[in-house]
């Protein structure tokens, strides 16, 4: 009888310790909650200037409604929409292009044997994610300007016979962005990876090696097809910023000589909203975007679901 009770007794603490541990974690959950409140929802209410003609220093009450005007001036604006849509699309599809450099980069950095070679490496390549894309563009006018190392270097072996700057060239935007962010992000991203490959059972090596299987056939049969799910997921997490592809790298790269290729939508609503003061346009371009990217979020999701059988939410 007496153990009976010390059973329904530890029975009855269990759940209430149960739900003390969650509150706690809810505790714990809750600053980044109100910092994500915060920055990602209470900024919606700033949608409403889509539809006044706002300007700065008037109060909202004292701005004129104007209904979907500003909508109406992206669809009438259309050259500059497609000129900036164009470029953004095509630096979002050389993102994807190179993405699978970053798994490979992760499996071939987990096969090197040396621990310190190994550690030395993904120290090198992780390090310029955290330098700030202005002390890039630095380093880049250093190498690539019309006075860089590089136009020096081709003029002193007659390769060319005039200074050349790839940062002032319209032909070489799209790839040379694109090894930009790949040499800055290359590192980082393969972090990611290289978690998901600590994450695979060892016993599947074992077995292989026993089999007889060679490194090149364990990436190919084991490593690869356990990092496909984490892949997958990373770009459909990409899809979600498809026409949202950065604005920071783009910005200080901006110059006259390739405004036309380099200027994403981001950057489109940065110079409408800050240097044109055009504060209800700006707004607009940013409202449609955010709704642009919640149906690619939803539909790639949905896509996801329908081949492979699950979805990331």
């Amino acid at each position: 009888m007496t153990m009976q009770k010390g059973l329904s007794a530890g029975k009855s603490a269990g759940p209430s310790k149960k739900v003390k541990k969650d509150y706690r974690l809810l505790i714990y959950l809750l600053p980044c909650l109100v910092l994500v409140i915060a920055f990602g929802y209470v900024p919606i209410a700033g949608w409403i200037l889509a539809f006044l003609d706002y300007i700065p220093g008037i109060s909202l009450k004292e701005s004129p409604f104007v209904g979907l005007k500003y909508f109406e001036l992206i669809l009438s604006d259309s050259a500059n929409m497609l000129r900036v849509m164009k470029n953004t699309v095509t630096f979002a599809l050389l993102g994807y292009l190179v993405a699978p450099l970053s798994m490979i980069f992760a499996i071939a950095l987990n096969e090197v044997k040396g621990s310190r070679l190994k550690r030395t490496i993904q120290t090198i390549t992780t390090f310029p994610n955290f330098i700030s894309w202005v002390i890039v563009y630095a380093l880049a006018f250093q190498f690539f300007s019309y006075d860089g190392m590089v136009s020096n270097v081709l003029m002193d072996l007659n390769i060319t016979d005039k200074p050349t700057s790839i940062l002032a060239s319209k032909n070489a935007v799209y790839a040379f962005q694109t090894c930009m962010g790949l040499w800055k992000g290359l590192g980082w991203s393969a972090v990611i990876y290289l978690a998901a490959i600590a994450g695979i059972d060892q016993e599947e090596f074992e077995a292989a090696a026993i089999d007889g299987a060679s490194r090149m056939q364990k990436i190919r049969y084991i490593t690869i097809p356990s990092l496909m799910p984490t892949f997958i997921v990373l770009m459909l997490m990409q899809v979600g910023s498809f026409v949202g592809t950065g604005l920071d790298q783009y910005l200080v790269f901006y110059n006259g000589m390739v405004a036309d290729k380099i200027e994403t939508l981001d950057l489109y609503v940065y110079r409408a909203t800050l240097l044109r003061s055009d504060y209800s346009y700006g707004t607009a371009i940013g409202m449609l975007k955010s709704l642009i990217s919640i149906g690619l979020m939803f539909g790639m999701n949905g896509l996801s679901k329908k081949i492979r059988g699950n979805s990331i939410f």
